[in-house]
This record gives structure tokens, sequence and C-alpha cells, in this order.
């Protein structure tokens, strides 16, 4: 798990470098990604506090991203089958999110906007573009994001058995909500 994190920060510092030098770019290094799933016989949970994210004010771009792994199920026998046989996430270790906000959002200013983000969602090695919904608070230089959608599995080729069909549903809804701090 400390090699998944190494691994991530330096990521998150490469995408940095990657982006214009003179914005203002804001950081994350706990974003909270849950997912839930409802059927008649079964509820799904699982969350993390360990996305990592990138915000740059300037061009309003923005990149999320989590070790698969770190999420944690209510009951740890559904988190094993999530890894080894749904998401692979031996195969397929992190989910990504590289998008840019549409919204014009003036990151000096406290205010609440409503937007949305169009870029690729990339989960279980299959990258789809999608526009997700959400919102963006600014208080005191502080960046805070929040967002609510849902994933088909089929869209990213996640196989459900039939045996299980009725456990897992067809769509998986994801919650984001997170803080960045400026790097000025």
């Amino acid at each position: 798990m400390n090699r998944i994190r190494k691994i991530t920060r330096l990521l998150v510092v490469l995408m940095l470098l990657h982006f214009s030098a003179g914005a203002q770019n804001f950081v994350s290094k706990n974003i909270r990604i849950g997912l839930f799933s409802s059927t008649p016989l079964e509820d799904i949970r699982a969350v993390s506090d360990n996305g990592n994210a990138v915000l740059v004010a300037k061009t309003r771009e923005i990149v999320v991203q989590l070790a698969v792994k770190t999420l944690e199920f209510d009951r740890k026998l559904m988190q094993e089958h999530f890894n080894e046989n749904y998401i692979e996430s031996d195969k397929y270790p992190y989910a990504k999110f590289k998008g840019v906000i549409d919204q014009p959002v003036d990151f000096t200013k406290d205010g609440n906007y409503a937007v949305t983000v169009t870029g690729i969602l990339s989960v279980h090695g299959v990258d789809k573009k999608r526009t997700i919904p959400g919102k963006v608070t600014v208080t005191n230089e502080v960046v805070q994001i929040s967002t609510e959608f849902k994933v088909a599995c089929v869209d990213h080729d996640i196989k459900i058995p039939k045996l299980v069909f009725t456990k897992i549903a067809e769509f998986i809804t994801i919650k984001a909500e997170g803080k960045f701090n400026s790097l000025k």
C-alpha cells in the first residue's frame, strides 16, 4: 500500500509539472470517493479517502485518481470479489478522470458554482467520455468539489456473472468530494 501512495504522489507531481507554470494550481491528497449499488437483495457500499487530484485554475483542468484497492467495503468478502473478479485491480490498479470544467469559475473569489466537467473516465482499462455534474465552492482560497453520478458496469467491460446478477446493480452510483489547497 505504501508503494501505491508513493507512485500516486509522484504522478500528482508529474501532472503538476505538465500544466502551465504560471497558473494557480490546487492539489488534494484526500478526495473521498465512494460507490453504492442497490438491488432488492443487497446494498453494496465502498469508500476511500485516498483519492488524489490536481486542479489548474487558469485552464479549469482537473485530474482525479484513485488506487482501486483503497476502497473499503462493509464486508471483506465483497472487497475481495470486487478487486479480484470484477474490477481486476491487480491488472487495472487505478480509476482516473481527466477533464475540464465547462463553466467559468473565479477561483480568487468566494462563491458556489454549479458546474459540469467533460473528460475521460478510465475504469477497468476502458476510457469513456463523460460529462459529470458537480459543485465547486471557493472559500478563503480553498476549493471544495462534490459530485454524484452513475456509471454503467457494461460501459467499462465489467462483467457480472449471472449467478450474482441480482446482487449487483447494472449502474453504480459514484460520489466524490474533497478540498483542494492552493500551491501558490
